[in-house]
């Protein structure tokens, strides 16, 4: 054999039936089935039929034809217990302020400030406090105690007579947008009201109260119904006419106050105590003294091509009623008066009575 060379194959062949023999025997001593060790296979779903219920059919079988219950992974109780953490946060959202508060105002305050402050409207801060403000931005004083309200809208003093659907009328929203707000307490019915309380009136609007400046033309004649503040001209005057463009009032062209928005409707330029306070275009006086709607010291200038100029909290006026005045003349002196809480011009531009914002028309 060795001779022939059928050592080694022997050798090999021999030693490889040797280990096909032994593991024959393994499995025959520990009985192991190894058809079992298939997984199961679940039947086809048939047309009709939910992939649900096909499941339940095939667990049953599968039970059924085992002599021990099938087992699908540890039991519950194996697991290791969960424990609860405390955790004052949740995912609920937490339900908005429905109560009006109150801030006191403090210095450096400004009506655009609280307002952001409480996100809130400008407007609705006015609207919640007209018997401290009077619809006017610039009588915010340090000291003064605000009513903040819980949502934009306004604030309704009931008087003795008032109906909700009056009410919901003049500040055009829904009656049952008052009755349903928790804080107003209208009862079941939402019909009592009692005087001498408020309510709340969310979305609510209505016209801001503007500062009563009386606009006269300057070929108008004022009567005891028109001239109804101290500096009013008569009128009935001619003079010079305006070239239809505007110069600075002010040195300064910057903001000290207050932009032009809803609320204000003129722009507060930075201006010293007593700085020269020039006429934007040539025109004739038609206002030129005390105004006591929050102006102060105030001078109007009607410029003759349907344009008026507005120059208010002055220190002092140098021109007179009727008087025509140049572009660039000298009209008055900086100051504070009025409702104003430090030294700035307040300057308005009208055309046709119609408020214009000064910055889409001053030369550059």
């Amino acid at each position: 054999m060795v001779a022939a060379g059928w050592r080694e194959p022997i050798w090999r062949y021999a030693s490889h039936g040797l280990m096909l023999a032994l593991l024959g025997a393994v499995v025959a001593v520990s009985g192991m089935d190894v058809a079992s060790w298939r997984a199961p296979q679940l039947p086809p779903v048939a047309e009709g039929v939910s992939a649900a219920s096909t499941t339940e059919t095939a667990v049953e079988t599968l039970a059924s034809n085992s002599s021990e219950p099938p087992t699908f992974g540890p039991l519950v109780a194996e697991l290791p217990a969960l424990e609860r953490a405390a955790d004052v946060h949740t995912l609920i959202a937490t339900q908005g302020r429905t109560q009006v508060i109150t801030y006191t105002v403090q210095a450096g305050d400004t009506l655009l400030g609280i307002a952001g402050r409480f996100n809130l409207k400008p407007e609705t801060l006015l609207w919640g406090n007209f018997f401290t403000l009077k619809d006017d931005p610039h009588s915010l004083r340090p000291g003064q105690v605000l009513n903040i309200l819980p949502v934009d809208g306004t604030y309704h003093y009931v008087t003795a007579g008032n109906t909700l659907e009056q009410i919901a009328r003049f500040y055009n929203v829904a009656p049952e947008a008052i009755a349903g707000w928790p804080s107003n307490n209208l009862g079941v019915d939402g019909q009592t009201l009692t005087p001498n309380t408020y309510l709340v009136v969310p979305g609510g609007t209505r016209a801001l109260q503007s500062w009563q400046l009386p606009s006269l033309p300057r070929t108008a004649r004022a009567s005891a119904r028109t001239a109804s503040n101290f500096g009013q001209c008569p009128g009935g005057y001619t003079g010079i006419i305006g070239a239809g463009t505007f110069v600075w009032p002010t040195q300064a062209r910057t903001l000290s106050g207050y932009d032009y928005a809803n609320i204000h409707r003129g722009v507060d330029l930075r201006a010293n105590l007593n700085d020269p306070i020039v006429a934007v275009d040539a025109g004739v006086v038609t206002y030129a003294g005390w105004n006591d709607w929050g102006y102060g010291n105030l001078v109007v200038i009607d410029h003759g091509t349907g344009w008026e100029s507005v120059y208010a909290h002055l220190n002092q006026w140098n021109v007179q009623c009727g008087q025509s005045v140049n572009q660039g003349e000298l009209i008055g002196l900086a100051g504070s008066t009025g409702n104003s809480s430090g030294s700035h011009l307040h300057f308005e531009l009208r055309n046709g009575g119609v408020y214009v914002n000064p910055w889409s028309v001053l030369l550059p």
